[in-house]
Parts: C-alpha cells; structure tokens; sequence
C-alpha cells in the first residue's frame, strides 16, 4: 500500500492508464465500433499517401480516423511504428489486386503499360493531386531508427516489381525484373512530378515511352528461340 505521500508519475502514469483506461475500454470498443481497426488502418494509408511518416502521428490518426485513442494502444500495443507497418503491408496487398487487374486488361506489352499508368494516374487525380504512393512518400522519412518500416517499405517494393515481371514475358529472368523494377521506379517518379505539377502528364509521357520498350524487349525475346530453331535446323 503506497504511503499517503505517494503520487503517480513518468512510467507510473503510463502504466496506470493502460492497466485502467485501456484495460476497462476493451470489451466496450469491440462492442460499440468492430471496425474501429480498419478506420485506423485506412487513416493511417491516407495521412502517408498525403504527408508520408511525418504527418502519420497518432493525433491524426484518430482525427482522420474517428476512432477512439485508447483503440489505438488496445489494437497496436507497440504503437505509430506498427501501425505504420501494418498499414503498409495492407496497402501493398491493395496495390497488387489494383496493379494486377489493370495490368490483366491487356494482351500486348504496351497496352499493359499504358493501362497500368492509366489507372495509378486516375486515382492521382481524384486526389486533386494532394495523395501519392504511401511507400514512397514514407520512404522520405525512413532514419537508422526505422528499420521495420524499411523492411515494410522494401518489401511492398518487391511484391510489385513481382507482379509487374510476371505480366512481360521476357525470357531473361534478370532483365525481365530489371524492366519491372524500372516501371515501379517511373511509377513512384511520376508521383512527384504529378504533385509538382498538378497534372497527369507525367504519367502520360512515361507510359509512352514504356510501351516503346515493353514492346520491343518482349519482341526481341520471343525473336531468339526462332533463331535459335532456324540455326539448329540448318546444322
């Protein structure tokens, strides 16, 4: 029993609103709001595609959110960093059925492209150009004290230059990843420009250029097994 002098205080305090504040709200928010996870999630996705790590904190959370702050350390107890990890492997998870079906509205290379970049371009506009890539606007703000939501970050990186190599049937495994990895890198280049810019052109040139190459590099690979089939018949 602490004395009558006693207060509370620094990691007392915290201590004490979790086992009472935290601890007696549980059943109620599972009750009143069972989607009060997903809000936060879906918050965090908006404030890093508008204004990266930095303007993710948990105040706006539950601002944009609505949802109550003691849901934040009942459903992410280790706080901003894994809702921010969450958040993204959940957003890259969004990205590649996104990808995925515009990439799989086409048969040829280019038309791929171009269908890619339409799409990722459209949903840039219905921002009025205030949202990008939530992976790459984060990214700017990655420090040695940030190594899980690197890892997040590289990883959402990987699935997508995954997908993309799997729509372009280049034989060369490493140049067909090599090509992937360079239309994610126009991709998250042409945020910029578009946000800079407040226009859509950005998207629009890359894409031409890129069917131009999707279009020949996949043309070039299917060409060298004919070759190869004419030089052996020959022999």
């Amino acid at each position: 029993m602490p004395s009558a002098g006693w207060w509370p205080h620094g990691r007392q305090i915290d201590l004490l609103y979790r086992l009472f504040y935290i601890d007696a709200s549980e059943a109620s928010m599972r009750n009143k709001d069972p989607g009060a996870r997903d809000k936060i999630i879906d918050a965090a996705i908006s404030l890093m595609r508008r204004s990266g790590l930095s303007g993710a904190g948990i105040n706006e959370i539950v601002l944009e959110s609505g949802a109550p702050k003691g849901s934040i350390y009942y459903f992410f107890p280790q706080g901003k960093r894994q809702i921010v990890s969450e958040a993204l492997a959940i957003y890259a998870r969004r990205g590649m059925t996104a990808w995925g079906q515009a990439l799989s509205t086409a048969e040829e290379p280019g038309k791929k492209i171009h269908a890619l970049f339409k799409g990722i371009a459209a949903r840039t506009e219905q921002s009025q150009y205030r949202a990008s890539c939530a992976a790459g606007a984060v990214s700017l703000d990655l420090d040695g004290d940030l190594e899980v939501v690197r890892v997040a970050i590289a990883d959402a990186f990987s699935q997508w230059i995954e997908l993309i190599s799997l729509h372009f049937p280049i034989r060369n495994t490493v140049r067909r990843k090599s090509f992937a990895g360079l239309v994610l890198t126009v991709i998250e280049g042409a945020f910029i420009r578009a946000r800079a810019e407040r226009s859509a052109k950005s998207f629009d040139d890359a894409a031409g250029w890129l069917a131009e190459i999707a279009e020949r590099e996949v043309a070039q690979s299917l060409r060298a097994p004919r070759r190869r089939r004419r030089r052996d018949a020959r022999r």
